[in-house]
């Protein structure tokens, strides 16, 4: 039984699609930010919570960026 795909394939959509939430709730936290404005314990928290999805994507790119060297794919 065949299939059109293998491993590496999913883990390089999952880690894109890690990134792109990521990225994607940056865009949104911006709202957040102005919906809390006097609020400076929750906007403390949408900043924290940007900046880790920051960091998630920012390592998201990083992992595909090795898997999908030629040396690693080579090596598979």
């Amino acid at each position: 039984m065949g299939s059109t795909h293998g491993h590496a394939d999913d883990i390089v959509y999952d880690l894109v699609s890690i990134q792109y939430h990521a990225l994607k709730g940056g865009q949104v936290y911006e709202r957040y930010r102005s919906d809390a404005e006097g609020h400076d314990d929750v906007r403390q928290f949408i900043d924290q919570i940007q900046r880790e999805d920051v960091e998630r994507a920012r390592r998201a790119q990083e992992l595909l960026a090795t898997i999908t060297s030629p040396a690693s794919v080579s090596a598979r």
